[in-house]
């Protein structure tokens, strides 16, 4: 073990640990230190709001914290980077979440880590999985799913949005996808390409790579113009191995048939695989300035440098050490927000295609003193090379917000409300977004 990886491991496992365990605790949203309060809180005053919510249902928004609850639901078979290690060893991972959640979207997030999801093969048991989360509709707003294994996963969330009245995001799958289509909308308008004409390459047929190509063509990538490679080479019709119901859909016609063959020509790489599989000299096959999103972690499918030495035109990573940071977090946060605002009954694909296209609008608007101040504490590296400056900051470097520009969440929620509206799935409407998305960037700044 490295000497930086030793003092990692011993700051982390102290942070986890002290001054008490985990990252999260509950607190009471109101006052309970009299005998008056204590019997509103509970006996006897606790029967009128049941009584109200029995009568009426919708009133369960008004009277309890639903409509601002939302579940990390894991079973702990697809733990980013470290693979299945079950439901106990993933709650810090889980709890990390609600921290996330709690930090900048102001939504109290809950982990839940269920046992006894495995069928006889090891892997989870989709229909399990299924009956016990749908049991727990009536507690939350709203339910995010996190390291589930394929292909289980796929078909847990497709279940679930079915049967459940409150949105079901598995953040995975979409997270991933929303982050990097933002990141791709600018880099297209840096290249100066359509999105329909541009030939993109996937490598990594998990759920992260599989709903990013799905959500591509949603946004405009024409389907003959996308080629998925796994570990096996490329999807291709006819594949004799490792073809599914999900990964058929989008097999190519083309002749390639591995990952060198199918990046020759190909404007952009999306990466959701294995570091260092991509070499500087598969980049000098690839169409001019190519975009490059590596996004394994800890170690990128191909070196930032190395790409940009090779003929990039700009990288993408999922690591904070390197500009544009493709990470989830920017995404989340506001799409529940949103989400929950309106009581939403899904995060369909017009709330995800809002909040990518918010990420990339975001990116291009000057930033003002009040955020400039913010983002030169956290990032004071980038702030030096002038990254947040001039009227459109957008840039080769920085072609996505970062995680602490405070305007994110409020921009995110606003444009997933919105699109929950119009596409017909909110319960309730807000009708000035305006000044809902100054009440949000207000409520964050109180938390």
């Amino acid at each position: 073990m490295t000497d930086k990886k030793a003092i990692l491991k011993e700051k982390s496992l102290a942070y986890h640990k002290g001054p008490v365990a985990g990252k999260i605790h509950v607190v009471s949203s109101k006052p309970c230190e009299t005998q008056d309060e204590l019997s509103l809180a509970y006996t006897p005053g606790v029967a009128e709001p049941c009584l109200e919510i029995k009568a009426h249902p919708e009133d369960v928004y008004a009277y309890t914290g639903k409509g601002n609850m939302v579940a990390v639901v894991s079973d702990g078979t697809a733990v980013l980077g470290l693979g299945n290690i079950g439901p106990a060893a993933g709650l810090p991972v889980m709890e990390g979440k609600a921290v996330l959640f709690k930090r900048f979207a102001d939504i109290d997030a809950v982990p839940l880590c269920l046992g006894g999801m495995l069928g006889p093969n090891g892997k989870t048991d989709a229909d399990r999985l299924i009956d016990v989360v749908a049991t727990i509709e009536p507690t939350f707003g709203g339910i995010n799913l996190e390291d589930i294994g394929g292909p289980a996963c796929f078909k847990v969330e497709r279940a679930l949005k079915k049967k459940m009245g409150i949105p079901v995001f598995h953040d995975d799958q979409h997270g991933t996808a929303i982050i990097s289509l933002a990141a791709l909308l600018n880099a297209a308008k840096i290249k100066g390409c359509r999105l329909e004409d541009m030939k993109v390459v996937v490598n990594g047929a998990g759920a992260a790579g599989l709903a990013c190509a799905l959500f591509y063509i949603s946004a405009g990538i024409r389907k003959e113009n996308l080629v998925i490679c796994d570990s096996k080479g490329v999807i291709y019709k006819g594949r004799p191995v490792g073809m599914t119901e999900f990964n058929e859909p989008l097999a190519t016609e083309r002749n390639c048939r591995t990952l060198a063959e199918a990046l020759v020509g190909a404007d952009v790489f999306l990466g959701c695989s294995i570091g260092n599989c991509v070499t500087p000299e598969m980049v000098r096959t690839m169409a001019p300035q190519p975009i490059i999103f590596a996004m394994a972690n800890p170690v990128p499918e191909i070196d930032p440098g190395e790409a940009l030495a090779a003929g990039a035109l700009l990288v993408g990573t999922g690591r904070t050490d390197y500009p544009n940071q493709i990470n989830n977090v920017l995404g989340f946060p506001g799409i529940f927000r949103g989400a929950l605002d309106v009581r939403a009954r899904d995060i369909n694909e017009e709330m995800k295609l809002g909040a990518a296209h918010a990420l990339a609008e975001l990116a291009q608007t000057a930033i003002p003193p009040e955020v400039k101040a913010v983002l030169t504490a956290a990032y004071p590296g980038d702030a030096a090379k002038g990254m947040f400056e001039g009227e459109n900051p957008l840039s080769a470097s920085y072609v996505i917000p970062k995680p602490f520009d405070p305007r994110v969440v409020p921009h995110v929620a606003r444009y997933v409300a919105e699109a929950a509206m119009a596409s017909g799935v909110a319960g309730t409407v807000i009708t000035d977004l305006d000044a809902y998305e100054k009440a949000v960037a207000q409520r964050i700044a109180r938390r």
